[in-house]
């Protein structure tokens, strides 16, 4: 459902990329649909989706990436979660970080691989008590030499068991700062856990014990933690957001097409004005979040401050996903409370990206904040 968003090759480029995604899905449907099932991440698919460059779809064509922008990826995003494809959101953020912040060294040992599915990355930042503080973080590092010590514990880590690299946010004398581990170091730890939703990208606990990095390890400097964060963070919100869009569509269109052929009587499900009008208001959420996420990508694009946006972009997307999922059943009826369809894992999908990524609460609190501060509404988003 692009609406304005502005792609680099022009909308032709999209129409032909959606085509190859959607022919892809259709070919791995059955492992797709195992893997989800079971919690477990294919591999093997997210290799060849990194094969075709769509795993880095920001990253420079020479490294395996498409070579585009934010709006790009927020379509790559969106027909992903669309289609059922393995989600490159992880991944992404990761060569978001290295792109933005990464020496030439780190970026010839990570970004390439990254891109093309080849290293699988992942992100230790959450903490159990630290909840969405990065103040209340607790994992350390210590100088060691000419290098470093990290110690601590990590939860909710999406892809931490199958990473071979993974972003640790630790507290040091200088202020937070952002890692680059290697995960077959001596000391790193993690124990396989299982989410409700996104289950193809199974999360972890992680553990540091100990773990001796070399100062090369360090992104973005000593104490440049917050900006490391915030600078990914604000535009990782769109993958976010592109996802559950993705997410709402499937389940609306999917929806839609069982109601059509529903008979009720004389009737079909679809021509009672109630379910007309739970269709019609589900709908006008989803448009409304995409217009709201294409314009937010546009000002990324362009080299504006994001952060307003794309924070308002991934609370809309929220509220839009949560209720087209909802009313999928209302046009489905027990039709939905079974297995082997998908709006029953389709929900829970989206209720991780309302806490993953920024919580909506986070995002509310970030956008009272920034009408306070104004003195006028005018121009603020």
């Amino acid at each position: 459902m692009y609406v304005t968003l502005r792609f680099r090759e022009g909308p032709g480029w999209a129409e032909e990329l959606g085509e190859s995604l959607r022919e892809f899905a259709d070919e791995h449907r059955a492992e797709l649909e195992k893997a989800d099932a079971e919690g477990r991440f294919p591999r093997e698919v997210y290799q060849a989706m990194g094969d075709r460059g769509w795993v880095g779809p920001t990253t420079p064509t020479a490294a395996g990436g498409l070579g585009g922008g934010i709006a790009e990826y927020c379509f790559v995003c969106e027909e992903v979660a669309r289609l059922g494809l393995v989600s490159p959101q992880i991944a992404i953020q990761g060569q978001q970080w290295l792109l933005a912040f990464g020496t030439a060294e780190q970026r010839a040992r990570y970004l390439g691989g990254i891109a093309r599915g080849r290293i699988v990355f992942s992100e230790s930042i959450s903490e159990p008590g630290a909840a969405s503080s990065l103040k209340a973080i607790r994992t350390t590092a210590r100088r060691d030499g000419t290098g470093w010590v990290l110690s601590g514990r990590k939860t909710h880590v999406n892809l931490g068991h199958q990473s071979d690299v993974t972003l640790v946010y630790a507290a040091t004398e200088e202020g937070l700062t952002a890692f680059l581990v290697d995960t077959d170091l001596p000391g790193v730890g993690s124990v396989q856990t299982t989410p409700i939703g996104l289950r193809m990208l199974p999360t972890a606990d992680m553990t540091f014990d100990e773990v001796r990095v070399p100062a090369t390890a360090v992104l973005g400097g000593v104490g440049a933690g917050l900006e490391t964060f915030l600078t990914t963070f604000n535009i990782s919100r769109l993958g976010n957001a592109s996802e559950l869009i993705g997410y709402g569509r499937r389940a609306l269109a999917e929806a839609t097409g069982y109601a059509r052929g529903r008979d009720v009587g004389e009737h079909k499900v679809t021509d009672f004005q109630g379910i007309q009008w739970t269709l019609a208001d589900a709908y006008a959420e989803l448009y409304t979040s995409s217009l709201a996420r294409d314009h937010a990508a546009t000002l990324a694009d362009s080299g504006e401050d994001p952060a307003l946006a794309t924070s308002l972009a991934k609370m809309v997307a929220v509220h839009a996903a949560e209720r087209a999922t909802s009313d999928a059943f209302a046009l489905v009826g027990s039709h939905g409370c079974y297995t082997d369809t998908d709006f029953g894992q389709l929900m829970q999908d989206v209720k991780v990206y309302r806490i993953g990524g920024g919580s909506v609460e986070v995002m509310r609190n970030y956008v009272a904040r920034r009408i306070l501060r104004s003195d006028s509404l005018e121009g603020l988003a």
